[in-house]
């Protein structure tokens, strides 16, 4: 029986029909990007799906290949809305069946009302236009809506207490915030835990980690930092990451005492006691 391939992203599907057409035409990636006017080394990017061309290069790719447009009228509906380092896994968040999430400071994505996004946008880019930031909410808001879906996948989230107790918007905004989350537990919309203070170092605490598996291929790891992301589909590394997982949510509270530990920290902020 053979070993589960990780799930391939659109952009990684351009891309292996790139090298399928590029070895069909007889070339090498040095051949092709000298046609192209580019390094070996981009080519072997597009390939890898860990790029997409530009038009320009996707018009000069079907040049080379005699492609008659094909790369170029595809890239147009790969084009995405989302940061480069993140397009990736916001393609794979729409296929996985279960999505376990742990957050050292923050709120993940996946939950952020749009008063608390805003407030975290605006924090990132000191030097924003309003509708920049708008633009942001609003794309935070369409990427939400994968919980709403009638094959909205299974969501596990672990939160390190600091998550609760940093103040993003103002008391009201993070009072809401909390509620929300709390709420989409109590409605069995997601798996809560609170890793808290009193549970000490643990196995996650330098990490910002998100876990994703699916009905048909391998599960996958991303690890996310300021500015940049590592989407991991290495058995080894992906396997790591869920041990450490693991491990942090054994020291975790329980998910009914989770919700009772968002709701006090809720009231707190509201009535300004943090």
């Amino acid at each position: 029986m053979g070993t589960k391939q990780g799930p391939r992203t659109p952009r990684q599907k351009y891309g292996e029909e790139l090298r399928l057409r590029r070895i069909a035409a007889g070339l090498t990636q040095e051949a092709l990007s000298e046609m192209v006017v580019c390094s070996p080394t981009l080519i072997s990017h597009y390939e890898a799906g860990r790029r997409l061309p530009s038009p320009e290069d996707a018009r000069r790719i079907d040049k080379a290949l005699g492609t008659d447009g094909f790369f170029e009228r595809w890239l147009e509906d790969l084009e995405t809305k989302y940061d480069k380092n993140f397009a990736a896994v916001a393609e794979l968040e729409q296929q996985a069946v279960l999505i376990q999430q742990f957050a050292l400071t923050l709120v993940p994505g996946l939950l952020q009302t749009d008063d608390y996004a805003r407030a975290l946008f605006e924090a990132y880019r000191p030097n924003h236009r309003k509708e920049d930031i708008d633009k942001e909410v609003v794309i935070r808001t369409e990427r939400a809506r994968v919980l709403d879906g009638p094959l909205n996948p299974v969501l596990w989230t672990l939160l390190d207490e600091a998550v609760l107790r940093r103040r993003v918007g103002g008391p009201q905004v993070m009072a809401t915030q909390l509620r929300k989350v709390a709420d989409l537990a109590e409605a069995g919309r997601l798996r809560l835990h609170v890793l808290p203070f009193e549970a000490g170092a643990h196995s996650l605490q330098q990490s910002l980690l998100t876990l994703m598996s699916f009905a048909d291929s391998a599960p996958v790891a991303y690890v996310e930092a300021f500015q940049t992301g590592n989407l991991m589909d290495d058995p080894r590394l992906v396997a790591s990451s869920r041990t450490a997982y693991d491990l942090a949510l054994g020291d975790a509270l329980s998910h009914q005492e989770s919700v009772v530990r968002v709701r006090t920290a809720a009231e707190e902020h509201e009535h300004g006691h943090q």
